[in-house]
């Protein structure tokens, strides 16, 4: 297919979105969009492009004192009969709209249009963030060319709605497990209801108070959640297990050690086992960059409730913000949009920072 990335596209950040939309990228079928945008990097003079995988790099090398990155995922989640992209009155609707072809078209724009920026960038266009951590595109840089990585503060393009999301919240899966014994519903004296004895893990829940913590003026809410419970055998029979999947959301004040510790007491008694994990980020305001790019948005930052890829940034030591023009509460939704005054604003924005 001829790139639709074309030249009189990319200086446009709102028609730059829609070509992206409908470039269809679900995860791990990202190879046409990488192509698209690798071939419009390329012919840009002012950058350095690599690719590993379906994962895009491109660096300015003006020798500036720091460096910032700007980040956004390629892939999307499966199609809802919402391509291709369509637009009314102010919104493009289809699939990744808004989260996130609508920053990663600002990024993108920016790496075209803007060849003498205050800071060195590196912008990332990466592979598979919506599904197992094994597959995204970030997570494989990591390990493959971390150098790639190296930045004073990194900007991931994640639905926002137009705010600074500072920072995120870790999550930690894991199951409880109940054992009982089997019997015949008719002699239920002789076994032991798993199921019943999950009663108990289910009063805990109900009264336990999350924490609500604040950092650096963010205000993080913690939860915990039963999300799915099974067990059960036949229609007569006592069921001899039962099991309660559980899920945390933790303030960035905790470390993943210590939200396993915490859900270990919490379940103390039963058999726990984590299932999935994976830590907080703290907001990384306190970088010049950061402070400079909050005074260019020009709104007060709020806690990131969630988990992003900031996390990995963070794991690195890079000071880490989300901030996109998509409306998270639309992500994954059969109609999801993103406004275009919203694009607008955010490129605006962007550059205001960025530019000499």
């Amino acid at each position: 297919m001829a790139n639709p990335l074309t030249p009189d596209v990319l200086v446009d950040p709102v028609v730059l979105t829609r070509a992206l939309v409908d470039v269809e990228s679900v995860s791990r079928d990202e190879k046409v969009i990488a192509d698209c945008v690798e071939d419009a990097l390329r012919k840009v003079g002012h950058l350095s492009v690599r690719r590993v995988g379906n994962t895009v790099m491109a660096r300015t090398k003006l020798g500036r004192d720091q460096r910032v990155i700007l980040a956004g995922h390629l892939d999307t989640v499966p199609v809802d009969d919402n391509l291709p992209s369509t637009v009314v009155d102010d919104l493009i609707y289809g699939c990744g709209t808004s989260d996130m072809k609508g920053g990663v078209a600002l990024a993108l724009h920016l790496a075209v249009t803007l060849p003498d920026p205050r800071y060195d960038v590196t912008y990332l266009f990466y592979e598979s963030e919506e599904i197992e951590s094994e597959h995204n595109g970030l997570n494989l840089v990591t390990g493959a060319h971390p150098k790639w990585l190296q930045a004073d503060l990194a900007v991931l393009l994640e639905p926002t709605y137009g705010t600074v999301e500072a920072g995120c919240q870790g999550t930690v899966s894991a199951q409880v497990s109940l054992r009982g014994r089997r019997a015949h519903t008719a002699r239920a004296w002789r076994g032991v209801n798993a199921i019943h004895a999950a009663g108990e893990v289910l009063r805990r829940l109900e009264a336990y108070h999350p924490r609500t913590v604040t950092i650096d003026g963010c205000t993080y809410r913690e939860g915990l959640n039963a999300v799915r419970i099974f067990g059960g055998v036949a229609g007569n029979v006592v069921p001899d297990e039962c099991g309660v999947e559980v899920n945390l959301r933790f303030a960035p004040d905790r470390s993943e050690k210590q939200a396993h510790e915490h859900l270990r007491e919490v379940f103390d008694g039963f058999q726990l086992e984590i299932t999935d994990s994976a830590p907080g980020a703290r907001p990384g305001l306190d970088a010049a960059p950061a402070r400079e790019f909050l005074a260019a948005v020009g709104i007060e930052p709020a806690a990131k409730l969630g988990w992003t890829d900031v996390a990995r940034f963070a794991a690195l030591g890079i000071p880490a913000l989300n901030y996109g023009p998509g409306d998270p509460a639309l992500a994954h939704a059969p109609d999801e949009h993103v406004e275009i005054g919203k694009i607008r604003d955010g490129a605006a924005t962007l550059y205001r920072w960025l530019a000499r």
